[in-house]
């Protein structure tokens, strides 16, 4: 081998051809003896190699991942800016390198990546050597552009997405779309929409395209030339939430249209701009048949479709409002997955392997940081409406909750609550809530929790506006604080610790941090020009508060729900939800694929507001079509990580709807309450290895392609298959049960139905589609009036025969951080089919509080019997010991 200095002297040459444009690995360069013999297997952390788009560099994250980065010649050896996204200080496994005259091979254990030395195109292989990704011929492509004066890069990498492969993730959308293969998207972070610009492939890997600035995923190429028409209705005056609170605004309708042409028959992607930063209609119709419609009073400003074409001539119409400035984009729907970010420094981006799906998400969760668990109290209900008037409000109205028997565990006041003091002062307004922090206690002492809605945009005109504005923590030109500069999201916490935090506050709706309607682009930050980190905005002001509180309260755990949301930005317990939106059917079907697709993006709190935002007005409480709606929706919502409801303008509780409405919403509200010793129990696995609580079929079903194709449907937890009813007036729900050994079995008729068939199941309005997975162990405690009332002494144990399980009964004290020190238990249960023996393993670990004994009582499920309605069959004192129970 060379010696040091001889590899020294080799290293500083394939630098020196790097920046000359030479494809000249640097590693290999460093391993090649003097006599030019090929080099032996090595191990570096690093390797690098000049190609004709700049240096290549492919760097070791995890034994299952690898970030590649290429960087043009002027800039190739600054150190790149810290990353948001993953976690600092960690020491990267050596990769073993393996240079060949045509290709180096870099191997870690679940990973390895095949380099050309020639053009530096990359192959990138699972641990049985199973082709993941490669990069696509040509398909590489850094751009000088300028950003100002500001000399940046468009930075565009193309994949190879062969047939069958299925793509999931980039976040919460409202385009309904589930299966993201060569679908257009351009992700940015406004009300409604969620950008997270990661990817999972049915194939078994996790792509995170590392670039905190606006990115298009499969952006088209060619343009239709749309012409105004005339207008498309009347103008209607229309109620809309605003930065500055309620408004009234007139809204009018117009036309454009235009002609394109196709040389050929095929499928074609499109994406439709409306020209501003938000929209209210995306409505696209293509030789006179509807491509896509959606109206809202907030949409994003841009929507993807994908639709089938002949060769020839085509009409466009697109029907938009009066203030809109429509483009619309089209090409062919490749097959290849292209990311392409206006404004960068570099092509950059991370690939996990797994091959499961599980073992991406965990691979993710060791580079980006773990999820914390989310204070027990916070998987009940949480009760909001827009908005709650005064404290008396709020306290009579948790009153009624408990004298109704329905159970809740938060109370949630939003906006306005300061009133004369001004836009998110940070203070109540004495006349509507005089004593903030009795109302706290009120609060507790009915065992309930207070969230508090607090904003990142502060007015000027405010006391402690004037005083952020002195110091000169502003985004310029704006009310939003720049929570870039660290002394800025000091002081907002100083100010959120002092005047809200010592009110005994339990959680914080952290509103609007997108900044809302893009408000980056075009501002400068302490980060840069807003181009630069326009999709990082949230990740800083959740960060601010998180470990604000647990600087503040290190035994308290922190609950923040959020609008946006950013990659690492689930450290910061910080859950989402899919923003403002409408109350129709189609909105509701949206949700699930938006919400299954934030899961596919590594983001597991994601949740909705049952009902809709936007609601029919006072009709609504006699409405009987929209009371459908309204149970659906909340069906739904007993199913999401979080539960909850919220509506405009709107008194929410489930009374003010008539007895059926009251009646339904009590029965999945005990369920819920029923499901925490499950829902807690896979939280933890979100936790400790990062699986999401909302599993798209391919986590568990990847071989079965039905099951890929689903958008409608997914596993809660992987006992639990749910396909929530988004059609009125049904009986029966069409459901497609993925192959899966032993069947399932119907939740609440114990009907068992095969796998690998769609199944029309019975779904009256009490009812949404609700199946167990032969296998699941699903625990289940009593019914609960708030989670304070939870003590784990009694849990129903339902078994599901057909093939053999196992589940992890998690426990820890459900409110303070002790868990992360080792302060929990773990209880492993295990079902042998063949035996019929259920196995309840030794206790793991211990924890304040713990109970050193238990009771189990246990069912097994039986066909045709209703597994809530069976008596059980043994009842076990459990001490902590290994036992043994044929059933």
């Amino acid at each position: 081998m060379n010696s040091k200095k001889d590899s020294s002297l080799s290293r500083r040459k394939a630098l020196q051809a790097a920046l000359a444009g030479a494809a000249t690995p640097l590693a290999a360069a460093a391993g090649t003896g003097a006599s030019g013999s090929a080099a032996l297997p090595s191990h570096v952390a690093e390797w690098a190699l000049a190609t004709p788009q700049g240096r290549l560099t492919i760097s070791a994250l995890s034994e299952r991942a690898m970030r590649v980065r290429v960087r043009p010649p002027q800039t190739a050896m600054q150190e790149p800016p810290a990353s948001f996204a993953l976690l600092p200080g960690r020491t990267p496994p050596p990769m073993q390198q393996t240079p060949g005259a045509a290709t180096t091979g870099l191997a870690l254990p679940a990973i390895r990546c095949e380099v050309d030395n020639g053009n530096g195109a990359l192959r990138f292989f699972d641990r049985k050597g199973a082709l993941l990704l490669e990069e696509a011929p040509g398909g590489r492509r850094l751009t000088p552009s300028k950003l100002g004066e500001e000399l940046v890069y468009v930075a565009e990498q193309a994949f190879e997405s062969p047939a069958g492969e299925r793509l999931y993730g980039t976040g919460c959308f409202q385009d309904g779309a589930m299966d993201l293969r060569g679908f257009p998207r351009r992700l940015t972070q406004v009300n409604t929409q969620i950008s997270l610009p990661f990817m999972l492939s049915s194939r078994g890997y996790g792509l995170l395209w590392h670039n905190n600035g606006m990115a298009e995923l499969n952006p088209p190429e060619q343009r239709v030339a749309l012409t105004r028409a005339g207008a498309n209705g009347k103008a209607e005056l229309v109620d809309v939430t605003t930065t500055t609170g309620n408004a009234q605004v007139e809204r009018k309708g117009v036309r454009f249209e235009g002609s394109f042409r196709t040389e050929a028959a095929g499928r074609f992607a499109f994406l439709l701009d409306v020209g501003r930063a938000m929209g209210s209609r995306h409505s696209v119709e293509i030789d006179g048949k509807p491509c896509v419609e959606m109206a809202n009073l907030w949409l994003p400003p841009t929507v993807g479709f994908v639709v089938d074409l002949p060769a020839g001539e085509h009409h466009v119409r697109v029907n938009a409002d009066e203030q809109d400035k429509p483009s619309l984009h089209f090409g062919p729907a490749h097959a290849r997955t292209t990311w392409r970010s206006l404004v960068a420094d570099a092509i950059d981006y991370v690939v996990i392997a797994g091959p499961s799906a599980d073992e991406v998400f965990e691979g993710y969760r060791e580079i980006s940081g773990a999820t914390p668990m989310m204070p027990r109290w916070a998987y009940g209900y949480i009760h909001c409406r827009e908005r709650f008037h005064s404290s008396e409000e709020i306290v009579d109205t948790l009153r009624e909750f408990r004298r109704r028997k329905l159970p809740v565990d938060v109370m949630v006041q939003d906006w306005q609550y300061w009133g004369r003091h001004g836009w998110n002062a940070m203070r109540f307004d004495e006349a509507h809530y005089p004593d903030p922090a009795a109302l706290m206690r009120d609060v507790h002492d009915l065992n309930g929790r207070f969230m508090l809605s607090v904003w990142a945009r502060i007015a000027r005109d405010t006391e402690l506006g004037r005083a952020t504005a002195a110091a000169r923590h502003y985004i310029d030109g704006t009310d939003w604080v720049d929570f870039f500069d660290p002394k800025a999201a000091t002081f907002y916490w100083s100010h959120q610790r002092e005047r809200l935090l010592k009110l005994g506050i339990d959680a914080w709706w952290q509103d609007a941090t997108e900044p809302e309607n893009d408000d980056l682009a075009g501002r400068r930050t302490a980060a840069g020009r807003g181009e630069r980190v326009r999709l990082a905005y949230p990740w800083h002001v959740t960060r601010t508060v998180y470990e604000g509180q647990r600087q503040a309260l290190p035994n308290q755990r922190v609950m923040i729900l959020t609008r946006s949301a950013f990659p690492g930005q689930q450290r910061h317990a910080s859950a989402t939800w899919s923003g403002d939106v409408g109350n129709d059917w189609d909105t509701l079907k949206r949700q699930i694929p938006a919400g299954l697709n934030m899961a596919a993006a590594g983001y597991a709190y994601w949740t909705v507001d049952a009902g809709g935002f936007f609601r029919p007005g006072d009709g609504q409480y006699t409405d009987k079509a929209y009371h459908e709606r309204f149970l659906r929706w909340f069906q739904y919502a007993t199913f999401l990580p979080l539960q909850r409801v919220h509506g405009y303008m709107t008194d929410t509780e489930f009374w003010r709807y008539g007895d059926t409405v009251e009646a339904v919403a009590r029965q999945y509200l005990e369920l819920r309450y029923r499901l925490l010793p499950y829902l807690y129990s896979v939280a933890h696995e979100v936790h400790a290895k990062g699986a999401p609580i909302m599993r798209p079929l391919v986590f568990d079903f990847p071989n079965d392609t039905q099951a890929l194709d689903q958008a409608h449907s997914y596993l809660f937890g992987r006992a639990l298959h749910v396909a929530p009813v988004v059609a009125p007036d049904v009986s029966s729900w069409p459901v497609y049960l993925p192959q899966s050994t032993g069947g399932w079995v119907d939740f609440w008729t114990g009907e068992r139905r095969a796998g690998g068939r769609t199944h029309e199941v019975p779904s009256p309005l009490e009812r949404i589609p609700l199946h167990l997975r032969a296998g699941s162990i699903l625990p289940l405690g009593p019914v609960l009036q708030s989670t304070a009332e939870a003590t784990g002494e009694l849990i129903d144990l339902y078994i599901v025969p057909g093939r053999d399980g196992t589940f992890d009964l998690y426990e820890d004290g459900g409110l303070d951080y002790a868990y992360e020190k080792g302060g929990a238990s773990v209880i492993r249960l295990s079902w042998d089919d063949q035996r019929g023996v259920l196995r309840l393993a030794s206790r793991r670990g211990r924890f304040d509080g713990m109970l050193k004994t238990r009771r189990f009582r246990l069912h097994r499920v039986a066909p045709g019997q209703p597994p809530l309605q069976s008596a059980p069959l043994q009842e076990v004192v459990y001490t902590g010991r290994a036992a043994e129970i044929r059933l």
